[in-house]
């Protein structure tokens, strides 16, 4: 039973009231008392029922106190808030259970002066605080009082409650702290705001703490109110949304028309049945379809599982193009469309013959390995061709998302299958081309590996069975046809290493290029810039020289953009109305492509001592390099400059001890490292320089700095060294002498171990150049210093 209010013209404050200055107490929790509240209260500690049958056998006072702290259950004097009202008690009513029910209406507040006794109930001397007389309210006063009345009114409309009655209860109390006590009464606050009210003794002070509450209390009534609206407004709009489904299904069936969903249901049915699933995938399927057709048709997750359906049913789960076999047309193919890689041809068409002999193979997984613009993503579509198969190119350069791998369960918004399952659906086949570009620039982030990943896409024994995410059932890869391209291997980790073939492709010789351009390069620029075929002509000696001047890479993409260069010029003069054929002539190509960037002049006709020419590998083809070695005297301080790597510093270091270790045998001082401070540098000092290959040039140089005897200028070297003195096999060897030759050398000094890369470097490229092979890094100074 809530509080309700008093008598607005009968209550305390009255001069006739006579309270007795000594009273029995009852500690209650949870409520505080205020004056004209009369309110049930339920009495069932001993001491508190003691203190009832006291006050009820005097003149039926008694002063209620709240405890401080709810959870004690045998309050002491200290637990109790010392200001409380004094109530009457109007009736008492005794339950079964021992307890008593009490009805009690405050009267008045209270301080309690001192307790008198504890046992067997709390008594106590009290002093009553009756309240002063309200005089002439100012305008302030006034309005605050409105204030309180308006936001009461508000509040019980907000809860739904009739305040009629209330309000002239309201309306007919002008007194500020009687005012106050009648709403305080009736709000919800906590027990430490109704305390602070409570004990607040001056009228208006407290009608302005209860003026406080009742705006917390009208925006939570709000809200409330607003919660519950907008709930309402909730279930309306859904069950007006069924009735309008039922209508609209009861109006079909009345036309003759049959709902659209049984029809879905069985289209899907049967699209499972033609999808051509493995047993254990249809299962799934069919339970899929089961679960959607006991679902509302709008629920969201309904909407999910048409979409997995759709998935399922449009998956080429036993489709297979068929594979052209004609090994003949396939070679003319390979031929047509790129120059040479003849170990790359013949590796496909081993695989169309082993295809053509047992048609249950996999699929291999190849890996081309070489620079930047030699044609390994063209050659996939090449290989495609062929085979007469689909094609899709997935760019893997900078995915660091697991995801886009295996796709995303079925759980988040907005899933759907990954990359490769893509692909698949895209091919409309089981055994499409797949080209993996970029394999060497997978990044990894919190969001998982992409690279392991790949580990069973690549792994034609576990491939049968790839997994992925949204579908969650085996789909198999094995018959596709996976090629990967990367330009280096070092950032490929091992085990996905280890599940592809490497076929390495590298860059191409000037002669090569020349064919090339011929061949594919100017048709290709030809149609693209308007022109048609015969209109232009570039000689053969030209686009030598614009390989050798304009471009000097491993692949072709420059030298396209060279050609392109001069196509698009003559198609201009073409566009203002001059008649082809136009032709390029050796003076008119300074005046279309530019003044030179490279010149073989920028080869040095006579080194100084303490410089040799070096050869490197980079991922663009191969580059000379000069080491530069001088001494000064000092105190055999080894200065290393030019952004050498750690493994570049530490051939610097051998080449150092190898120096000390055989300096009586080329006449250098054995002292030298003592009395002589030693600087090694590498021009272009921005470029990052690793790798043990600078071996063998490190100490020529330096030996050549120490003796002051100048290296020929047309010797280039490249080898790793030990500190016996042994010259270690380098890789990159054909990049390596396509740049020597390029640069104009007459000698290249290679390790012995090397010979056997020579088989690589074609005949016309060899036939410009002398290898010299050495064993020992006594071999090479002899052959460095010759003329």
């Amino acid at each position: 039973m809530p509080p309700v209010f008093g008598d607005a013209e009968d209550g305390p404050g009255h001069p006739a009231m006579d309270i007795p200055p000594v009273l029995p107490v009852l500690a209650v929790r949870d409520i505080v008392v205020f004056n004209y509240m009369i309110l049930p209260l339920f009495v069932g500690r001993e001491k508190s029922v003691q203190a009832v049958d006291a006050a009820l056998s005097g003149d039926r006072y008694i002063l209620i106190l709240t405890q401080k702290d709810d959870a004690v259950d045998d309050p002491g004097p200290d637990d109790l808030h010392a200001v409380g009202t004094v109530g009457m008690i109007m009736r008492m009513l005794k339950m079964p259970d021992g307890r008593l029910k009490i009805l009690v209406q405050g009267l008045a507040r209270a301080r309690v002066e001192r307790f008198t006794s504890e046992d067997p109930f709390h008594i106590a001397e009290i002093e009553p605080l009756m309240e002063k007389e309200a005089g002439e309210l100012s305008p302030e006063q006034e309005a605050l009082v409105r204030s309180s009345r308006e936001q009461s009114e508000r509040i019980l409309t907000l809860r739904g409650i009739s305040s009629q009655d209330i309000m002239s209860v309201l309306n007919n109390v002008n007194d500020p702290g009687r005012l106050a006590d009648l709403i305080a009464s009736n709000l919800r606050m906590k027990v430490d705001a109704a305390q602070r009210i409570l004990e607040c003794h001056e009228p208006i002070k407290r009608l302005e703490l209860v003026n406080d509450q009742l705006l917390k209390e009208v925006e939570v009534a709000s809200m409330q109110h607003k919660i519950q609206a907008s709930a309402k407004e909730g279930m309306d709009k859904a069950q007006r949304d069924f009735f309008l489904r039922e209508q609209l299904k009861a109006i079909k069936r009345e036309l003759g028309d049959e709902a659209d969903e049984s029809e879905e249901f069985e289209q899907f049915r049967k699209a499972i049945e033609k999808a051509g699933m493995p047993k254990d995938v249809m299962k799934e399927a069919f339970k899929q379809l089961k679960r959607l057709e006991a679902m509302h048709a709008e629920s969201s997750e309904a909407t999910v599982i048409r979409t997995y359906l759709d998935w399922m049913t449009e998956l080429p789960w036993k489709k297979l193009s068929r594979d052209r076999l004609d090994i003949k047309k396939a070679e003319t193919i390979l031929n047509e469309d790129h120059y040479d890689l003849e170990k790359v041809k013949e590796r496909i068409l081993e695989y169309l013959s082993v295809r053509k002999l047992n048609a249950k193979m996999k699929g291999p997984i190849l890996c081309f390995v070489g620079p930047p613009g030699v044609g390994k993503t063209s050659l996939g579509r090449s290989i495609a061709r062929s085979l007469g198969r689909k094609f899709h190119r997935m760019s893997l350069g900078g995915m660091r998302d697991e995801a886009e791998i295996r796709g995303h369960r079925r759980t988040y918004i907005g899933s759907m299958p990954g990359r490769i399952i893509q692909a698949i659906k895209q091919c409309g086949t089981r055994n499409p081309v797949i080209m993996l570009d970029e394999i060497d620039k997978l990044g990894s982030d919190f969001r998982g590996d992409p690279s392991s990943a790949l580990l069973e896409v690549l792994d034609p024994e576990q491939n049968n069975t790839f997994t992925d995410h949204y579908l969650n059932v085996p789909f198999d890869l094995s018959k596709a046809m996976f090629i990967c391209t990367a330009n280096m291997l070092d950032s490929i980790p091992g085990p996905l290493l280890d599940r592809m073939e490497v076929i390495r492709i590298p860059g191409y010789t000037e002669q090569e290029k020349v064919v090339i351009t011929e061949r594919y390069v100017i048709p290709r620029q030809l149609e693209e810039n308007g022109l048609k075929p015969g209109e232009l002509e570039i000689p053969s000696d030209l686009v030598a020289r614009i390989v050798r001047e304009y471009t000097r890479e491993a692949g072709l993409r420059n030298l396209e953009r060279e050609i392109g260069k001069v196509c698009r010029k003559m198609a201009r003069k073409k566009a203002e109305g001059e008649k082809g054929p136009f032709s390029v002539t050796a003076d008119s190509l300074d005046k279309l492509l530019g003044p030179p960037i490279f010149l073989d002049d920028e080869k040095e006709t006579v080194l100084p001592a303490g410089v040799a020419v070096g050869l490197a590998w980079t991922p663009v083809g191969g580059e000379t390099l000069h080491v530069e070695v001088t001494t000064m005297p000092g105190k055999g301080k080894l200065i290393l400059t030019g952004k050498l790597g750690d493994v570049m510093k530490e051939s610097a270091q051998a080449a150092l001890s190898i120096a000390r270790a055989k300096a009586d045998k080329y006449g250098i001082d054995p002292d030298f490292s003592e009395k002589h401070d030693i600087h090694i540098h590498v021009p272009a000092g921005a470029t990052p320089k690793d790798g043990p290959s600078a071996g063998v040039t490190l100490v020529t140089a330096l030996i050549s700095s120490l003796t002051g005897t100048p290296i020929s200028p047309d010797v280039a070297m490249t080898g790793e060294i030990s500190l016996r003195g042994r010259v270690l096999p380098v890789g990159g060897i054909k990049e390596k002498i396509l740049a020597a030759v390029s640069r104009g050398m007459k000698r290249v000094l290679i390790p012995a171990q090397n010979r056997k890369d020579l088989a690589e470097v074609p005949e016309e490229l060899l036939k410009k150049i002398t290898i010299e092979t050495i064993e020992k890094v006594e071999e090479v100074w002899p052959l460095a210093t010759a003329k």
